[in-house]
């Protein structure tokens, strides 16, 4: 295999255990399998069995991948993506708050993302911003307010970095950047999304509120999460593709020519 189209047409099945045929052009990200389950439960199909490295579920024209965690694994899936070239991708992630805003089940909607992680350095020069396609973005949006919920916007802090919660110098390093909240994966997403011609965007779920020792996520706190908002967070997302593919918008806004 000497080109990236043969080596992604060939991994990506390697990855999910599906054939290329079997994606949607409009996908679902997650890095949980209770996600994979909730939207087989939601849609009425049967839940996937655990042998592949990326669980993968399609139903209705939406397929719902988890790829696992971090932003490498992120990267490795937008690549992957580019052997079927989705219409859309919608990351359902869980972040941490940094702001003193943002509490525990709240939901962020990025307008931008901070590329702290370095994974997308590989894509494009540091100074490229990590933007999501804005009509997906606004179905994301009018969804969340049609359900009669509420979101925050702003940016978000991508990290490789996974065990810090400890670390004051870097806390107060976030501080400074503004953001909302921090992940290990949407700015990868969106970057590596937009070098593979994927429109991107995500809707993030505030799990913990790592800045002080109180907050920090546990398996209870994350437990009553999964239990309180997650089901939500899932429905959202598919309320939010399906809208898309009802009046079959275009979700592009970014110039991929370069």
């Amino acid at each position: 295999m000497k080109t990236k189209d043969e080596i992604v047409a060939n991994w990506l099945p390697r990855y999910t255990h599906h054939s290329l045929r079997d994606f949607a052009q409009y996908i679902l990200l997650t890095n949980f399998n209770n996600y994979v389950d909730i939207f087989c439960e939601e849609m009425g199909v049967e839940k996937p069995d655990y042998e592949a490295n990326m669980r993968m579920a399609t139903a209705k024209g939406i397929s719902i991948i988890n790829f696992g965690m971090g932003s490498p694994n992120a990267a490795i899936i937008m690549d992957l993506l580019g052997a079927v070239r989705p219409r859309a991708c919608l990351f359902l992630g869980k972040c941490g708050g940094i702001s003193e805003k943002t509490l525990r089940g709240d939901l962020i909607l990025p307008l931008a993302a901070i590329r702290g992680e370095g994974t997308s350095n590989d894509y494009f020069p540091p100074e490229v911003p990590a933007l999501p396609a804005f009509m997906l973005q606004r179905a994301v949006s009018s969804t969340v307010l049609d359900l009669g919920l509420d979101y925050w916007t702003g940016m978000v802090y991508t990290t490789n970095r996974r065990v810090w919660e400890y670390d004051q110098r870097f806390k107060e390093y976030l501080r400074t950047t503004r953001a909302m909240a921090v992940d290990m994966e949407t700015a990868t997403i969106f970057t590596c999304g937009f070098a593979n011609h994927i429109p991107t965007g995500a809707l993030l779920l505030v799990s913990d509120n790592p800045m002080t020792p109180d907050g920090v996520k546990t398996s209870g706190s994350d437990d009553e999460v999964t239990r309180d908002y997650v089901r939500a967070h899932v429905r959202i997302g598919i309320q939010a593709l399906e809208t898309i593919l009802e009046v079959k918008k275009t979700v592009r806004h970014l110039k991929f020519d370069y």
